[in-house]
């Protein structure tokens, strides 16, 4: 069974049924499995149960209802399932932080946004229930040199200024360099939005500029995750994947500076897969790794 393409289909099934009863049973003999596997793989792909994501969608949609002002707010929760206004009101204010009323009036205005993407990785079963999979291992003490600067994830422009500086290193990097390539993300100051990003490869190369740097990145014990697509786009998935693994592997998070590190085999080649490298404690069953 693919479990993406399975996941893939739901969010099409579930996008074209909202003004209809969906339920985890119903959407479950859809694909032919048993509601509690399917709302486990659900979950874990997702970053939500099943019925979070529902209740989202069925908001997201009631965007264009309420935009198109052919209907009333009444009609358009009882079109939706919701069993009053009051309801739809209410859940409406905890997703959007304000009353669909507003946009009613052209207070406010929210657009709609697609289904989203599923992001591609493999999966494994530990006690009973569904990770993302992973590996524990160290990551090994690497001497890296590349371009070192600062990012507040409070701004709206993080992602460009990550990519720009990304695309700063590689303009100094020819094809006969070849080899890993490492993003490394360290928190500046705990509880901070400012994170110190250090984008380099494990080669000697000396580039005379200011933001241009060699450090040593001490050896780290680890869970070791796979990925496909762009890190920056994918932040919520990764953190709910991060924090459910911690959950259900009863792992706990090292003490380090360093949040995670983003490993791609190819530097000339940065939209394939990659690893995360998360660091986190070692405990005394992982003294064999």
């Amino acid at each position: 069974m693919d479990h993406n393409k399975v996941i893939e289909r739901a969010l099409i099934h579930i996008e074209g049924h909202l003004q209809q009863s969906l339920t985890v049973e119903s959407v479950a003999n859809t694909f032919n499995m048993s509601k509690y596997y399917f709302h486990r793989l659900f979950s874990a792909m997702v970053g939500c149960s099943l019925n979070q994501y529902i209740l989202s969608r069925k908001l997201n949609a009631s965007l264009t209802f309420i935009q198109n002002k052919n209907s009333s707010l009444t009609d358009i929760a009882y079109q939706l399932g919701f069993g009053t206004q009051a309801s739809f009101t209410r859940a409406f204010k905890r997703q959007y932080g304000v009353a669909p009323s507003s946009l009613k009036t052209g207070l406010t205005t929210i657009s709609p946004v697609p289904i989203p993407t599923v992001v591609k990785r493999p999966i494994k079963n530990i006690n009973g229930d569904i990770v993302t999979d992973f590996t524990l291992s160290e990551f090994k003490e690497t001497r890296i040199s590349g371009i070192a600067f600062e990012v507040d994830l409070a701004n709206d422009d993080y992602k460009e200024k990550i990519r720009a500086h990304s695309e700063m290193l590689l303009s100094h990097i020819d094809e006969t360099i070849k080899g890993p390539c490492y993003v490394i993300y360290s928190n500046c100051q705990p509880d901070s939005t400012r994170f110190k990003v250090l984008f380099g490869i494990p080669s000697s190369i000396e580039i005379d500029k200011p933001y241009f740097f060699t450090v040593d990145v001490p050896q780290i014990f680890c869970a070791r995750f796979n990925y496909c697509g762009e890190i920056l786009d994918i932040g919520d998935i990764l953190k709910s994947d991060y924090a459910r693994f911690l959950k259900i592997s009863r792992q706990e998070t090292a003490e380090t500076d360093i949040e995670l590190i983003q490993a791609f085999n190819d530097v000339h080649h940065l939209d394939s897969t990659y690893h995360i490298y998360a660091p986190i404690k070692k405990l005394p069953t992982d003294s064999y790794l």
